[in-house]
């Protein structure tokens, strides 16, 4: 029991119920301090992630319902009209869809080299932030001018451009070689679970009393108070974490081979890079990856809606399934990727090819199937494993900038990812020069078509230049400075020392 001193002044001891949360917030922070902090990372780049992507695909819904007539029932059999806000034509929703990409690309490049130089937290939270931000004002935008609206996702993609450059960053400084493949997925397949979340949050969203505007304010809000709990969890490095064990930095640092004090003044090899051909084959997957990613992340709403008859709700859930068993099958691939190279002993190069040459063969297949499927169902399913499948690929290509120049990996993921953020921009623009007629299936076919060519392009230029060793410009000569006399190359115990 609690005791009083006169003029209600508290004294030492606590009620039941305080003393009952003191032990649950213990027994909180006892968990965290437990657990390894590059897994802290993993988790807090994963919901990064999530977020990111919300940011960026809230928009192939919302514009649905900017644009087009929504009935609602009012009870009873009775119904009303909602007439949309917006009059674009197909030509001006493809160039406000890929407007974002506009700015995305220009900063890959740049981020990866200010993240070589500056470290990735800040890097990949203020950009994760600064989006936010834009997302937050974009209803208010629209509502002025379509080229403010145009403008405002161009911003949004300026500064969503540093984030996938900067996480490898981090990883080049948290994952260890034998961690790297299931760590890199997990932060990667939250863009997916963003995706499967945002799809059919956004369609509901769409149909409440706030209207399409909601979808904004609501993404953009999580995305800020992810960001303070990014700042305040994440350290840029584990010799700079406050509360990491001395045994999982010696085992993190000891198995990268050198700290980030070591790397931190060395020039990029530029000419180096640019002449690499395992760096051109990763540019090459990457970019074949993105072309049907980007194709069905901004027109499969359209698609089934326009195609398949599904209305805008049912789009909005269905077309986030394929992102779901994506999700899934990028952290299996980390997972996989990881056994095999480890337990099995299956090169690193075998195990990127592989994963990478596979998935683009099955997507080509599925891809096309869905094109010929004659009813709704059989074309979801053909849909979402060709989708689906994509996620073994990323336990190949976007992991190997690791591979081959850890130091220099977010250079090496800034260059990939810019001629990967063409399709983003070319493939809505192509999709609307192409798809004329709405519900048209056999333009729709010519869009599948050309996206198995780019698979099968893909494949062949990853499965004959790709690589899984450190590339000789790009080896750190200096080695592990310990701080031990003893480097742990083992798993270490989680608990603090």
């Amino acid at each position: 029991m609690a005791s009083e001193r006169s003029g209600g002044e508290r004294t030492e001891f606590q009620t039941a119920e305080e003393q009952h949360e003191l032990l649950k917030h213990r027994k909180y922070l006892s968990i965290v301090n437990c657990m390894p902090k590059r897994y802290v990372v993993g988790i807090m780049a994963f919901f990064g992630f999530c977020n990111i992507y919300a940011l960026r695909v809230n928009l192939s819904v919302a514009i649905v319902a900017m644009t087009e007539n929504q009935t609602k029932h009012i009870g009873g059999n009775k119904t009303v009209t909602i007439y949309p806000d917006f009059t674009y034509d197909a030509h001006t929703k493809g160039i406000i869809l890929g407007s974002f990409f506009y700015g995305y690309i220009l900063t890959q490049i740049p981020g990866g080299y200010l993240a070589t130089r500056l470290g990735g937290k800040y890097l990949f939270g203020g950009g994760v932030f600064l989006t936010a931000l834009f997302t937050l004002i974009t209803p208010l935008c629209a509502r002025w001018s379509v080229y403010l609206l145009v403008a405002v996702r161009v911003l949004e993609g300026l500064f969503e451009g540093v984030t996938y450059p900067s996480i490898h960053a981090i990883w080049s400084k948290w994952a260890p070689p034998q961690e790297k493949t299931k760590l890199a997925t997990l932060a990667f397949s939250g863009s997916y679970i963003g995706t499967v979340i945002s799809l059919p949050m956004s369609a509901a969203l769409a149909q409440t009393s706030a209207g399409w505007p909601s979808i904004f304010y609501v993404f953009g809000s999580i995305a800020v108070l992810w960001f303070f709990m990014w700042c305040y969890l994440v350290a840029e490095s584990p010799a700079k974490h406050p509360t990491i064990s001395n045994a999982e930095l010696e085992y993190i640092q000891g198995n990268i081979g050198y700290t980030d004090e070591q790397v931190q003044d060395v020039s990029p090899p530029w000419r180096s890079i640019l002449t690499s051909l395992p760096v051109w084959a990763i540019v090459a997957a990457h970019f074949a990856e993105n072309w049907g990613f980007y194709t069905w992340l901004t027109e499969l709403p359209t698609f089934m809606n326009n195609v398949l008859h599904f209305n805008m709700y049912q789009a909005g859930f269905l077309a986030a399934l394929p992102y779901l068993v994506m999700a899934f099958v990028v952290q299996g691939s980390g997972h996989l990727g990881d056994f095999l190279r480890g337990r099995v002993q299956v090169s690193t190069e075998a195990v990127r090819k592989i994963f990478t040459c596979g998935a683009f063969a099955f997507q080509v297949v599925f891809m096309i199937a869905a094109g010929y499927s004659t009813s709704r169902t059989s074309c979801m399913v053909c849909l979402t494993i060709a989708v689906g499948i994509g996620g073994f690929a990323w336990g190949g290509f976007s992991v190997n900038h690791l591979d081959i120049a850890p130091q220099f990996a977010s250079i090496l993921m800034g260059l990939s990812n810019t001629f990967a953020t063409l399709p983003g921009i070319i493939s809505p623009y192509l999709t609307g020069v192409i798809v004329t007629t709405k519900g048209d299936p056999g333009q729709w076919q010519i869009v599948f078509y050309l996206a198995a060519i780019i698979y099968i392009f893909g494949a062949i230029v990853y499965g004959l230049l790709a690589s899984g060793v450190r590339q000789k410009w790009a080896e750190v000569m200096t080695g592990y400075l310990p701080h031990h006399e003893v480097i742990i190359t083992t798993m270490p115990e989680t608990h603090q020392e």
